[in-house]
């Protein structure tokens, strides 16, 4: 596989990941942890139909149990740092520290061997996140000391998503297959999170689950595969410039669904995030 093309199959999970707010709306009123577990079950159990269909499950038995450890850190450590961040700290500025990751990840590239990061990654990154900081921080509240700690998990996640990006990498030789062990460990995990700490609550109406299952198939499930394919064997830095095109994405997809009104706010950070984007491309390329 190319490096274009499998930084194009990477980039597929940025687009899916846009519908993730708008599939959430639509499952309420089920609690996160409790979303999350049943999400990551239907995008594991994707994953192992695949292996089952391939032949591949020997495969599995061959990755190291250090390697399962380090993709369920990953998955559910994000997860679980972002519910709770979102619980101890108003959303959207907690939810704006929390998506410094794709900003991360293209400083972190620097350090993988054989990457090569260019001040027009470093420029183009920092272009997208104000496009990003005016859509996320539409309904900021202020500055609130007591949100402190919640504001610490969401550096936390950022921290977590942009490692585990980052570190995938020298994971190169590991099979994307091992993606739906990741999604069924931290299934498993998030059904205890919820039991310790939700009420089970199950969607009243049929777009409820339909809302549900669209999230276990794409932006709980196939997201991840095609993510791993993407920061394995492509462009590294110029995805992590690419995720902040989700937020806008995102927002785009409310708006046509009618949960969400335009502004002008929108607009400007379309052209921000467009911009830093491809100020990134621009430097990939000279690479």
């Amino acid at each position: 596989m190319t490096r274009t093309n499998a930084t194009a199959i990477g980039f597929v999970a940025v687009l899916l990941w846009a519908l993730l707010a708008l599939f959430t709306v639509g499952s309420a009123p089920v609690p996160p942890f409790q979303l999350n577990a049943i999400c990551f079950a239907i995008g594991g159990t994707l994953g192992l139909l695949w292996i089952a269909a391939t032949g591949s499950f020997a495969m599995l038995r061959s990755i190291p149990l250090r390697v399962y450890a380090f993709g369920t850190l990953g998955l559910f450590g994000y997860h679980f740092l972002y519910f709770s961040a979102l619980r101890m700290a108003p959303a959207a500025e907690a939810g704006l520290i929390a998506y410094l990751w794709p900003l991360l990840i293209v400083l972190f590239s620097g350090l993988l061997p054989g990457e090569h990061l260019r001040k027009g990654h470093v420029i183009g990154a920092l272009i997208s996140f104000a496009g990003a900081a005016l859509i996320v921080l539409g309904g900021a509240t202020g500055f609130d000391a007591s949100a402190l700690p919640g504001f610490a998990l969401a550096a936390l996640c950022a921290l977590t998503w942009s490692g585990y990006s980052v570190l995938s990498r020298l994971l190169g030789s590991t099979p994307t297959a091992s993606v739906a062990v990741f999604c069924v460990a931290t299934a498993a995990l998030s059904t205890m999170a919820h039991l310790a700490l939700e009420e089970t609550v199950w969607p009243t109406e049929a777009i409820g689950w339909a809302s549900i299952i669209g999230l276990g198939l794409g932006p709980v499930g196939l997201a991840f595969y095609v993510w791993d394919i993407g920061v394995k064997q492509g462009d590294i830095q110029l995805l992590g410039v690419a995720s902040y095109a989700a937020p806008l994405l995102s927002t785009l997809a409310l708006i046509v669904a009618g949960v969400a009104a335009p502004n002008w706010p929108l607009l400007v950070a379309a052209v921000l995030i467009t911009a830093g984007a491809a100020l990134a491309a621009r430097a990939s390329a000279r690479s």
